[in-house]
């Protein structure tokens, strides 16, 4: 029986190996169902994937050229006021240099009107001399009197004048 005994390990063997491969496929099936249908799966989220994706992207792309162009319209829109701020600034200072000017103009007429009203008062003092002639007159000796205080009311409102300007 030596040479059954190789036979018949041959056999057992074989048999063996039969057996744990069913054992195995039998293990197996359950993991290769479960397999099959996460392939499935995959195969419909790939698919979804492929239809919806594509429109999403351009989408994203459209959305962010469109935030492209509003930024550029804020940055211009940005210029544009503090274009206008400046000019507003630049014509308020000008405002200003008009109503000084406007200011100096009518104190220069005020003292004007005043040294006006002097004169005429102090002709009106002084009718006598408007009744003579012109060679009488000129050989009248002037006033230095009125001629001073003339010149120091003129001088006191130019120097008011000025002190007010600044």
């Amino acid at each position: 029986m030596t040479f059954i005994d190789p036979l018949l390990f041959l056999g057992c063997s074989i048999l063996l190996v039969a057996v744990s491969l069913t054992a195995l496929v039998v293990a197996a099936f359950p993991a290769i169902q479960d397999l099959s249908r996460a392939a499935r799966s995959a195969e419909k989220l790939f698919d979804r994937l492929d239809r919806e994706l594509p429109p999403t992207l351009e989408a994203i792309r459209l959305a962010s050229l469109e935030l492209s162009d509003l930024s550029d319209e804020m940055s211009q829109g940005v210029q544009s006021a503090t274009a206008v701020a400046q000019q507003v600034d630049l014509s308020i200072t000008q405002v200003k240099k008009q109503a000084g000017n406007v200011q100096t103009n009518t104190r220069s007429v005020w003292v004007g009107i005043k040294a006006a009203w002097q004169t005429w008062r102090d002709r009106g003092e002084s009718n006598s001399h408007d009744r003579l002639s012109a060679a009488e007159r000129a050989s009248l000796p002037q006033s230095p009197d009125r001629l001073d205080r003339s010149w120091r009311e003129l001088d006191y409102l130019e120097d008011d004048k000025l002190g007010d300007s600044e």
